[in-house]
């Protein structure tokens, strides 16, 4: 596969972070996509759209499974 935006030849499988903020929080979704590792252009299938839609969805409800990884504090 050839990138449609610089037209470089290396595009792997990756696992990237897809990220959402909901209120004050970012919360990181991991999905396996292709990437160019020239230009990092992302390549999204209709599956992987549809799961990055449903877990938004989700994000917007009350109790949604998340697990605290860390926190990012501000000062003043």
């Amino acid at each position: 596969m050839r990138c449609v935006i610089c037209h470089g030849d290396e595009v792997k499988v990756m696992e990237v972070k897809e990220e959402f903020v909901v209120n004050n929080n970012i919360i990181y979704v991991p999905v396996r996509v292709p990437v160019c590792q020239s230009c990092g252009e992302r390549y999204y299938d209709r599956q992987t759209v549809r799961f990055l839609e449903e877990v938004e969805g989700e994000l917007g409800k009350k109790g949604a499974k998340l697990k605290e990884i860390g926190k990012v504090l501000m000062y003043g």
